[in-house]
């Protein structure tokens, strides 16, 4: 019995709207991370991009557990000296919800071209506005949701 390869140009890409209210960052970012891979297909291949294309609404909506969103920083450098900068998550999914759920998806998709690929597929909204209707994207439900 032969292994079965996909090959780019069979496959064929949906598109899903998540709604990330009351869900945790964490969970949300790793299910999403995985439809972008393409591992809820039984075609998926590792080194093919398989993967659906997703979209996040809500984002301002989104919750971090425990302590995190006093304790939580995001850190990024300038590249100069004394360029090192700091952010709370308290403050960050306040003005930048979208690139918080970002920046979590991404680190969790493979580093490398492909994932550079998979990670265009994403699209992220604050609210339950988007402009994707005519991709006649389905809902999926992903679980973790907080009451």
């Amino acid at each position: 019995m032969k292994t079965y390869m996909a090959k780019p140009q069979t496959v064929e890409r949906k598109w899903y709207i998540v709604d990330a209210t009351n869900m945790p960052l964490g969970r949300l970012a790793s299910q999403v991370a995985s439809i972008l891979r393409g591992k809820n297909k039984p075609e998926y291949t590792p080194h093919v991009d398989t993967g659906d294309y997703v979209i996040v609404i809500n984002s301002d909506k989104v919750v971090l557990t425990g302590n995190k969103l006093k304790d939580k920083k995001y850190y990024h450098y300038s590249g100069y000296v004394g360029g090192l900068k700091e952010v709370g998550y308290e403050k960050l999914l306040k003005e930048k919800s979208d690139f918080a759920v970002k920046h979590a998806v991404k680190g969790m998709l493979p580093k490398n071209s492909l994932g550079s690929k998979m990670f265009k597929k994403l699209k992220v909204y604050k609210d339950a506005n988007h402009n994707h209707e005519a991709q006649k994207p389905e809902l999926i439900i992903v679980k973790g949701a907080r009451q």
